[in-house]
């Protein structure tokens, strides 16, 4: 991996220069530049540790740039440039050579073992078992299994899970609308509860339900349990089989109810009685001053609630963990739950939360730390909203559901490649507008579209080859002909731009940030397009065409690797339509 290469001859240029200070790796940044002008990769390390060195920063740039190793593979010796900045560029060799190297590893090539076989859980969805998938839950959903496939293929043991609430009032209004939407069904008519659920979803539910076994529960005191279960299974299993047709799955989906059930919540509520965390009270003991005006908030007149000390772990104010009548808040199975996670084998949670729980994250934060876990444990991400627009205008109705937009019906009009590609065009934490006429086009315009239309070309393009009995491509790692390879501008910067994918990969892995990927694999698309207008790959001259249908398919294993990654398929074949306005 280059990023590998340039630590390493960093380490060893530091050295020369007499640096052994602590910790430099951590402020390393390595980039790569959008001018070509100024390299493949650039550094400021010379300036984060000039004061330290005690020399300017480009006299310690030039220093490490003389003592940088010159036998190098992969990149040639720095240029300094600026107040102190190193820019390296590959050497010819590395370039010519690479598209045999990319043919040679497959779908390995953009893999790493970075994280050191680290365990990290990433739980993601988690939608109330309450109805439908909607479009945010389609997005957390395309941003969390790209995530888990990302960790995984930069040496990550992750592994994706879904968290089913359903324990608690919301299940029992789910059951108690099912069966009032049930009595409805056989004549017997029935209000839905108040604040019960009204979609046309409950009814379908209602529709399918045993109708024997559904009297009998009507009739019986006790039958509203019979009602709650058989919504929430059947809910459950409606979530799970959309999610699968939309392309995702997960290793394992966990029910609040078990851990209620296996004694976790009472087991974690005793170990921060024993760690000192607790006590009993009407009012929190600390509270910041912008909490003031929310103390007393959890608790009931004239009795002790119990309180859980998060505000020394950075949380405003102590929280709630049991209320007066002995009934948890959701502090208490949350903290249960991730310490499960913990229990399990995993070093680092990754949760995908929507934005109306941002205020929660520092509060579970510290009561993770109360209960001994370690303060890096849990990272939050938030997920932010999706507005549907169609013919500018915002969507709001639904086929099925009658509130919102399903992941059902988004899938079947859009298709999941498509769906997944826009839902991971943005970073997480920015608001999105997913146009579904630009969806629909099946064109340029469509960037998912653009990125599988450059794989299926090159797909052609190699079948063309074939056909007019072109020679074979290079084999994986045979080297080309010096003398031939890389020779237009435009080979140049496309197998540059394949150079980075492996740190594309890695840094998306490490910032979570799924977007970089098919920002990358647009970028990468553009590249090849330039270089098949400019660039005849099937001519007579057999070393050009060897090494041009070499990089033609180096570039198509790119673009299919990071498709995968993003759980989106890469055609062989594909039709366009005409652009809009032609």
């Amino acid at each position: 991996m280059v990023w590998r290469e340039l630590t390493d001859g960093l380490a060893q240029a530091l050295t020369a220069c007499g640096f052994d200070g602590p910790g430099w790796r951590s402020r390393l940044e390595l980039s790569v530049p959008r001018e070509a002008a100024h390299g493949d990769w650039t550094t400021n390390l010379a300036m984060v540790l000039a004061k330290e060195a005690r020399r300017p920063p480009r006299a310690l740039a030039e220093a490490l740039a003389a003592a940088f190793p010159a036998d190098s593979a992969i990149v040639l010796p720095p240029e300094v440039a600026g107040p102190g900045f190193l820019n390296f560029r590959y050497t010819p060799a590395f370039l010519a050579t690479l598209p045999g190297r990319i043919r040679g590893d497959g779908e390995q090539f953009g893999r790493s073992d970075h994280g050191a076989g680290e365990s990290v859980l990433v739980e993601y969805v988690s939608a109330n078992p309450t109805g439908p998938m909607n479009v945010v839950s389609a997005r957390a959903a395309a941003v969390g299994s790209t995530l888990v496939r990302l960790l995984n293929a930069t040496g990550h043991r992750a592994a994706g899970e879904f968290y089913v609430n359903d324990a608690g009032n919301q299940v029992d209004l789910l059951g108690a609308s099912l069966a009032a939407q049930f009595a409805n069904r056989i004549g017997d008519a029935r209000e839905l509860p108040e604040g019960g659920y009204r979609g046309s979803y409950i009814a379908e539910l209602a529709a399918r339900l045993p109708e024997e076994e559904g009297r009998r529960a009507l009739a019986d005191p006790n039958g509203s349990a019979w009602f709650r279960d058989q919504a929430l299974e059947r809910m459950v299993a409606w979530q799970r089989t959309d999610l699968e047709a939309y392309g995702v799955t997960f290793d394992r989906w966990s029910r609040e109810s078990a851990l209620h059930g296996s004694g976790a919540v009472q087991e974690t509520l005793a170990e921060l009685e024993r760690r000192g965390m607790v006590y009993r009270d009407t009012a929190p003991r600390a509270v910041s001053e912008a909490a003031q005006s929310r103390v007393g908030k959890g608790t009931e007149k004239d009795e002790a609630a119990t309180w859980l000390s998060t505000h020394q772990f950075g949380d405003d104010m102590d929280r709630v963990i049991v209320r007066a009548n002995g009934i948890p808040t959701y502090l208490l199975p949350d903290i249960a739950y991730h310490r499960d996670k913990h229990t399990r084998g995993f070093t680092r949670a990754i949760d995908l939360w929507g934005p109306d729980h941002h205020a929660y994250i520092g509060t579970l934060q510290a009561g993770l730390r109360a209960a001994g876990l370690a303060a890096g444990f849990l990272e939050v991400l938030i997920v932010q909203q999706v507005n549907l627009l169609s013919g500018g205008q915002t969507v709001k109705m639904s086929k099925r559901a009658g509130e919102f937009i399903t992941l059902r019906d988004l899938v079947d009009e859009v298709g999941a490649d498509c769906a997944k590609f826009f839902f991971l065009l943005r970073t997480t934490s920015a608001h999105l507008d997913f146009d579904m006429d630009l969806a629909r086009r099946q064109n340029d315009e469509n960037p998912a579209f653009y990125v599988q239309y450059a794989h299926a070309r090159i797909g052609s393009i190699l079948k063309f080859a074939v056909e007019q009995n072109a020679p074979a491509p290079l084999a994986a790692n045979e080297p080309p002909d010096g003398a031939v390879a890389p020779g237009a501008d435009e080979e140049r910067a496309l197998i540059r731009k394949l150079a980075t994918f492996p740190e594309v990969v890695r840094g998306a892995a490490l910032a979570r940030e799924p977007h970089r990927i098919p920002t990358y694999l647009m970028e990468t698309a553009a590249e090849f397009h330039r270089f098949y207008h400019v660039c005849r790959v099937v001519s007579e001259d057999r070393a050009t065409t060897r090494w041009r249908l070499s990089l033609c398919e180096a570039t198509r294993q790119v673009l299919a690797n990071g498709l995968a990654l993003m759980g989106v398929s890469a055609p062989e074949r594909m039709e366009r339509t005409a652009e809009a306005g032609a």
